[in-house]
Order: C-alpha cells, then sequence, then structure tokens
C-alpha cells in the first residue's frame, strides 16, 4: 500500500510500504520499498519531520505487529512500552534525519486510554505548522467522576457490561479525538462530537482550525465494524479553542471524472490521487500487486501509465473470467434477468492425469467479491496443479443494487444454486476440467455455501474444507457481533417467531447434514466473534455421530479471518493435504 498522507518533494524518491508473511518467525513483516520517480513523501508538510512508533516491552525493541499496519501505511506508528511496575506506557516520538527530536510520554499526562492504531478508527496527522498531531484513543475510564449524559456507565462501574466494536476490535469501546501539542506537551479531547457518535479517522482540515471525522452511530448498541456495511457521517469540528462546538454534517457522495482504458491486468485499485497524479495497485490472478502512476489528461487524451516496480515474479497460470447465465426455472422474480460472473484459473501445466481436479472457491460476505485479482490461495491451488473456479454468485458487489438486494431473504437457495450453476458451466465450457474430481472450500459465508453444496448435491463434490462457516442460522441468532450475517433480515427489538427460527433452521446446512458424504475439514478461530466457532462444532458432532468422515482444526487464538500468519499457513497446508487426500 502507498502512503496516502503525501506532499511534493522536489527530490526524485519516494516510498511505498508493504507487508509479507514471514513463515519462520509467524509474524506479519512490513518493510519500506524506495521508488524512484519524481512524486512523493510521507513526511510532514514543511520540515520533512517523522512521528514514529515502535513497539517495545521494556527495554527490548519488538517487531510491527499486524494491528499496527494501518498507521504504517501513513509512514508512522505509534509506541507503547511496559514500564518496570507492567503499566502501559504511550509514548509519541518525532524524529527527524539527524535523529530522536522529541519524545511525549502520553501515559503520564491521564487524558485518554490506549491510543487506536487500527484501520477502521487509527490516524495520526500533522497539522499544517507542525505543532499538532491529531489522533483517536480510549475516553479514560475514571470511576471516581459521575456518570454524564451520553457517557456509557461502564465509567462508573468495572462490573458493568462495556459493549464493543466486535471482531478483532474488541478492545475498543469509547474513542476520543484527541491533540497533542508538540511545543507545550499538553493534549485536548476534542469536544463536540455527539454522544451516540464514535468518531475516527480523523483528519486536518486546510489551515489546521478546524478536523474533519468519520462518526458511526452506536446506539442503541454497538454492532461488529470490521467487514460490515455500517451507516457513518463525515463531520467537521471547530478547533480554534476548545472545547469545540459542531459545526455541520456532510455526507460524502463520490463522483467520477471520466472513464480511462485500463489495460494488462485483471484488477486496478486506485490507491489516492495527489493534485493531478494519481496511483494505483495493478495485479492479475497470475501477477502479484504491483504499483503504476499515472497523470490526469486533457480532455480528450488518454492516460500513460509508468511501472514504478516491476512484480517480483509472474506466473504463467491460464485465467478467464466466465459470464453466468442464470436459468429461467432459477430466476428472481423480483429481480429477473440478473446474471453473474465467475474466474477460472488452471495451471499452466496440466497434471499427468488427462484432466485437471477443480477447486470451487466461494467468497464471503455475502456482500463480497472475487475480482480478477492476485489471491494467494488462488496461485497456491493453482501452482499444485488444481484449477480454482471463483464465483461471484448473485449478491456479490459489483453487478449492481439489483443483485445485491435478490440474495435478501434467499440465502440457502439462490446464492447456492448459482455455485452450482457456475460449476456446470464451467464444466461445459472446458473439457479439460475433470467432473469426478471436485471440491469446495470457502470461509464465512463462502463456508456456508460450501456445507450446503456437500449437503444438497451428495453426490457431486468428493471433498470440503469451511473456515469458520456458518451452519445453523436459527443457533446463531443473538450471538453475533452483526445481526445479519446470513443475510437474514432481523431486529433485536422483536422477539423472534417460531415460523421465524424454523425458516432460520430451514435455510442452514445443518438441515442437509444427514446427507453429506464428502470428507470435511472444518477450520474455526477460537475468538470469532462473527460467527461463533460452536457453530461449525455443530456440524462437527452431527458428522461425527454419523460416522462420517471429519477433521477439525481449532486457533484458540484467532478470530473470524483466521488472519495470523502462523494460521492461514496452518489452514493452506491443511486444506491442499485435504484435497490431495480425497481427489
Amino acid at each position: 500500500m502507498l502512503n496516502n498522507n503525501l506532499t511534493w518533494k522536489t527530490s526524485p524518491c519516494s516510498h511505498s510500504e508493504w507487508s509479507q508473511s514471514d513463515l519462520v518467525r509467524v509474524r506479519l513483516r512490513a518493510f519500506i520499498s524506495p521508488l524512484l520517480v519524481r512524486v512523493l513523501s510521507g513526511l510532514s508538510p514543511i520540515q520533512g519531520l517523522r512521528a514514529v512508533v515502535r513497539e517495545t516491552s521494556g527495554h527490548q525493541l519488538l517487531e510491527v505487529r499486524k494491528a499496527d499496519l494501518s498507521i504504517l501505511l501513513r509512514h508512522q506508528c505509534w509506541s507503547i512500552l511496559t514500564d518496570r511496575c507492567g503499566f502501559l506506557v504511550v509514548a509519541v516520538q518525532i524524529w527527524d534525519r539527524h535523529g530522536l527530536r522529541k519524545c511525549l510520554n502520553l501515559t503520564a499526562l491521564n487524558k485518554h486510554g490506549r491510543v487506536y492504531d487500527d484501520a477502521q478508527f487509527g490516524c495520526l496527522s500533522w497539522s499544517e505548522c507542525e505543532n499538532k498531531l491529531l489522533y483517536v484513543a480510549e475516553k479514560i475510564k475514571n470511576t471516581s467522576i459521575e456518570k454524564h449524559d451520553g457517557e456509557s456507565p461502564c465509567r462508573k462501574d468495572r462490573s458493568v457490561y462495556c459493549e464493543d466494536w466486535g471482531e478483532s476490535l474488541t478492545n475498543k469501546s469509547v474513542p476520543v479525538i484527541c491533540v497533542v501539542n508538540l511545543q507545550s506537551g499538553s493534549i485536548s479531547v476534542l469536544q463536540g462530537v455527539p454522544h451516540d457518535v464514535s468518531p475516527g479517522q480523523a483528519l486536518w482540515a486546510p489551515s489546521s482550525q478546524s478536523v474533519f471525522l468519520v462518526g458511526w452511530y452506536h446506539e442503541p448498541f454497538r454492532l461488529g465494524l470490521r467487514f460490515y456495511l455500517y451507516l457513518l457521517v463525515v463531520f467537521r469540528l471547530l478547533c480554534s479553542g476548545f472545547p469545540s462546538s459542531l459545526i455541520f454534517f456532510v455526507f460524502v457522495v463520490a463522483s467520477s471524472a471520466g472513464f480511462y482504458d485500463l489495460p494488462d491486468y485483471g484488477s486496478w485499485k486506485l490507491l489516492t490521487v495527489q493534485k493531478d497524479l494519481m496511483v494505483v495497485c495493478c495485479s492479475s490472478p497470475n501477477t502479484p500487486p504491483t504499483l503504476r502512476v499515472g497523470f490526469l489528461p486533457s480532455a480528450g487524451e488518454t492516460v500513460t501509465w509508468q511501472t514504478l516496480q516491476q512484480p517480483v515474479m509472474t506466473f504463467d497460470f491460464h485465467w478467464t473470467v466466465l459470464d453466468v447465465t442464470t436459468p429461467p426455472e432459477e430466476d428472481n422474480t423480483h429481480y429477473s434477468g440478473l446474471d453473474f460472473g465467475a474466474v477460472l484459473v488452471k495451471p499452466s501445466r496440466p497434471p499427468i492425469e488427462a484432466k485437471t481436479p477443480l477447486v470451487v472457491f466461494i467468497h464471503g460476505g455475502p456482500h463480497s467479491q472475487f475480482p480478477a485479482e492476485w489471491n494467494c490461495t488462488t496461485a497456491g491451488l493453482a501452482k499444485l496443479g488444481f484449477a480454482v473456479l471463483m464465483v461471484n454468485y448473485r449478491g456479490s458487489t459489483g453487478f449492481g443494487q439489483d443483485s445485491i438486494l435478490s440474495l435478501i431473504g434467499q440465502i440457502g437457495s439462490q446464492d447456492v444454486k448459482d455455485v452450482q450453476t457456475a460449476v456446470r458451466t464451467a464444466l461445459q465450457r472446458d473439457i479439460a476440467l475433470d467432473p469426478n474430481r471436485l471440491a469446495v472450500i470457502g470461509g464465512s459465508h463462502g463456508g456456508f455455501l460450501s456445507c450446503h453444496l456437500v449437503g444438497q448435491y451428495p453426490e457431486f463434490y468428493r471433498a470440503c474444507a469451511a473456515r469458520n462457516p456458518v451452519i445453523n442460522a436459527a443457533t446463531l441468532l443473538g450471538t453475533s457481533d452483526i445481526v445479519d450475517c446470513v443475510g437474514i433480515q432481523y431486529s433485536y427489538d422483536q422477539i423472534p417467531t417460531a415460523e421465524a427460527l424454523a425458516a432460520m433452521l430451514e435455510k442452514s446446512p445443518i438441515t442437509h447434514a444427514a446427507q453429506i458424504k464428502a470428507p470435511v475439514l472444518l477450520m474455526l478461530g477460537g475468538r470469532d466473534r462473527r460467527v461463533s466457532p460452536h457453530q461449525g462444532l455443530e456440524l462437527y458432532k452431527a458428522l461425527k455421530s454419523r460416522a462420517s468422515p471429519v477433521r477439525l482444526l481449532w486457533f484458540p487464538e484467532d478470530g473470524h479471518s483466521l488472519s495470523r500468519v502462523d494460521t492461514q499457513a496452518d489452514c493452506f497446508l491443511n486444506t491442499v493435504l485435504w484435497l490431495h487426500q480425497h481427489l
């Protein structure tokens, strides 16, 4: 990812920051790569100062953890130290080219709790004068003060339940916007944020007299924020003196200045626009990500793209995008005529056998998608001789709002049939694929569909690997950090009826458990807040009771995304061994 807080420099060098899994040390490592092009710097506006934070324990320097990557993308990070008494100490360090210029102990000022370094709330923004830094932290927990209007009661009594922001944000509850004055060494907490809004992602407005914030409504209660479309607003606070006051709300509407030809790669992602310079990340299923830049052209002209850094390697996989037509009998009467797509990736050299085994890869969400971009899992499977079909069933993003709406109330049927139609379409169009060696894999809603498919089409698939799948929507009710994780409309202010619970059960894979014949590999995160690991355990026990082949991998320290480096490696290796064993 490229720094998105960039200023023009006369020097011909800029930097991008990348992350890479280190399987030996079991960490996600970040590194900076210099790019020889006349553009950008992530330093402070005038003097080129850098706000740097390193994570340490005592006096020993540790590597940057994944939770810090959102800050590192801005060439910034926070320093978290532990003193000799074991208390957490947060310090901000200011560096220039000559070394450490200033270090402030934020904890000693006792104005806030732990600093947020996540991608949802976290930020670190320089003012134009370079005398102030803007960041987000947890509201201070002062048990000696009385409750104020809009303040959570957990601030008075530590035993009172304190809401958090769900999956991977369990230590985040009440964020506040803070400003540290680097000259005086003081900290101010911005006032004026509505009591029902949790602020984050703050940036200085021009002239640094006001601040733009993103806010999430948290009434009547907080929901899981990650991987979830949450109602948010953008608003501005006046900072000429504290406390500040709310000025106005701004709803952001995206617009397009033009359409430009995007050749060579399957996926283009716009990272940032600086004046008339566009920075994009390009990749394809056979090409890892690379950075390109191009200047916005005059009317009628085309963009000339310049590659900043060539991919470290490319692969000669064959890939194509399949357009899939919905059969008339499976058309949605309320949203008719909707087609969908899939991306087929095949190994360059076919296996010794006459035909290639096919792994059906299903995304979660359900409102997500598989772009025609680099995917490590897909590339690894293709390198090992498997063809991979990544299906974007109706309800995936990128196919219009009607496609999204068509899936509501139809999960467990429309999406299952769409995946099956895509698989049959791929088999018909490519005779090199082996219809007798088919497997299905996926996580979250992708795991939900994987388990549905081996239950509804027990003679069709030979193996299944599911990561944190939804198995029983009725028992999931009330245990997830969101309210519609399986595409069923539900509200906590309504007591579920017997009919509603029966409908949820009917749409769930558990109803087809007795028909499952394919061996099932389950991978569950013990700290999953989105889909309780007891969902997977429910299927595991149902299959074990019938002596059906099933294996369960339990990762006690991981959550819904199973994103720890060692977990990712464990899941991939076990999935590959499972496929080799049963295909």
